[in-house]
């Protein structure tokens, strides 16, 4: 093997870029889980944002406005899963695995058409003198918008969860929803409104996918990236800055696996295809075993039904 091949810059810049849109559906989900909603349609949303992105930055021209479409995609089919288990008081696992499978159906019915086609992509950011520092300018600093907005919405949650009023009322609601209402507060819109911004982050990543990774549309191009972030959620402990870490190790995975194949490895392909999701569930074993301390930073009201009559 010759690892001369591999460039250090072209490695960490492909592992921001992998890790983006995990990280994005993946603080969508904490948000939703912090209210006390366990949302297991986190791919369906992705798929659905990945086509609408798609679609819309092909017809208008502007891969800002297939990132708005893909958001508004997100937001539309995550108030269905919000409807079902919200109003009508809907198994919310149930709900969620149902959402996946619509929006894994819808994305390959509205696709079809699109496939082949090439959409419109991003400008990198241009900083003067900070894009000439070595490694650091072409590795971490030469990407597009989108990079930096994970990250800054990271960031902004940690603040809104933390440091706000909202933030703190929110997650009272998803601690306890029944002494949430008790206070007064409006546990049934509180949820609803996590669950769309949630349903506008996974959009929002899926479009990452087809617009900037893998810019085409291709049916099931995410590829289990909502399940990974869904695993990322319960890595982290729920806590914003943790995500980062998980992302950008189950980014560095899938970096690996196209790595690997290019030097030439001797492993089957197939292997090497679901290193990612083999380490999503020795990490979801290696939490599940240390199950107090796990479920102690868990929200309360995490997957239980509220209905104001209790």
């Amino acid at each position: 093997m010759d690892f001369s091949v591999l460039s250090p810059t072209a490695l960490v810049a492909s592992l921001m870029v992998a890790a983006t849109p995990i990280m994005l559906a993946a603080i969508g989900e904490l948000v939703v889980e912090k209210a006390g909603v366990l949302n297991l349609g986190v791919e369906g949303m992705m798929i659905v944002g990945a086509v609408l992105g798609f679609i819309t930055a092909i017809e208008t021209g502007s891969a800002w406005l297939g990132l708005l479409g893909a958001i508004i995609g997100g937001i539309l089919i995550s108030l269905i899963f919000a409807i079902l288990t919200q109003l009508l008081l809907a198994n919310q696992v149930a709900s969620g695995l149902a959402l996946t499978l619509f929006g894994l159906g819808l994305s390959s019915m509205v696709g079809n058409s699109y496939t082949g086609m090439k959409p419109p992509g991003f400008n990198s950011i241009e900083i003067p003198l900070l894009n000439d520092i070595p490694f650091i300018g072409a590795a971490i600093l030469n990407h597009d918008p989108v990079v930096y907005i994970g990250l800054l919405m990271v960031t902004a949650v940690y603040y809104f969860l933390n440091k706000t009023n909202k933030g703190l009322i929110l997650k009272a609601v998803g601690e306890n929803h029944n002494a949430a209402h008790a206070l007064g507060y409006k546990v049934i819109r509180i949820r609803i409104t996590a669950i769309l911004f949630g349903g506008a982050c996974a959009g929002l990543g899926g479009a990452y996918i087809s617009l900037v990774r893998v810019p085409q549309w291709t049916e099931g191009m995410t590829a289990g990236a909502g399940w990974i972030a869904l695993a990322i959620v319960v890595f982290a402990s729920w806590k914003p800055y943790r995500l980062i870490l998980g992302a950008y190790l189950f980014g560095g995975v899938t970096i690996m696996q196209l790595n690997l194949q290019a030097l030439g490895v001797d492993i089957g392909i197939a292997y090497l295809s679901m290193a990612p999701y083999l380490v999503t569930i020795i990490v979801l074993v290696l939490i599940s075993a240390n199950h107090a301390r796990s479920s102690s930073n868990a929200p309360g009201s995490l997957g239980q039904i509220f209905h104001t009559s209790q």
